[in-house]
């Protein structure tokens, strides 16, 4: 979680100037290409959509013009069926600043028993964590038990760290039902 797409330097959540709250993901491209992350990305974006405001808009950042043409490309296929000029930005990538450590895991942050199980972790190693990623999406209603449950068979994780993911992911899950 951070800020980026503006010009002002060392952005926070009360001074963001021009920027954009976002995210950053890192991938390996020989495993997994631009134009794939772009297709999931339009599964769940419309397109269309203008921007409200700039903090919290939807947007799509581009790397280099092989992105820029991939982001445009894949946007015009999720037009199909729909009128009107696409409407959510796609711009240069610029500096990316994280956000302040209470906007990081910003939903699991809430539920202390389920951070104590992250107390031996540094903020930075804390923010990086893939399983503190996926209990986020759990307790904020992002994930389901079927994909939890999934995600974690995925992973291919040793059967103890399996277990302690789902024992963690179903108590996340049990909170947000709360």
């Amino acid at each position: 979680m951070g800020y980026t797409g503006g010009g002002q330097p060392d952005p926070t959540y009360h001074q963001l100037g021009d920027h954009t709250e976002s995210f950053q993901l890192d991938y390996d491209p020989a495993r997994i290409s631009y134009e794939t992350l772009l297709g999931w990305f339009w599964k769940d974006a419309d397109p269309t959509e203008r921007p409200r405001n700039r903090q919290y808009m939807a947007a799509v950042f581009y790397a280099d013009e092989s992105q820029k043409r991939l982001a445009l490309a894949t946007a015009k296929q999720a037009m199909a069926g729909r009128s009107g000029p696409i409407g959510l930005p796609i711009l240069p990538l610029g500096p990316f600043y994280r956000a302040e450590d209470y906007h990081q895991k910003y939903y699991l942050r809430r539920y202390t028993d389920l951070m104590r199980e992250f107390s031996g972790y540094g903020e930075r190693e804390f923010e990086d964590s893939t399983v503190a990623m996926w209990l986020n999406a759990c307790v904020g209603g992002y994930l389901k038990r079927e994909e939890l449950e999934a995600e974690v068979e995925r992973l291919g994780l040793p059967e103890a760290e399996r277990q302690r993911v789902l024992r963690l992911g179903h108590a996340a899950l049990a909170h947000r039902r709360r």
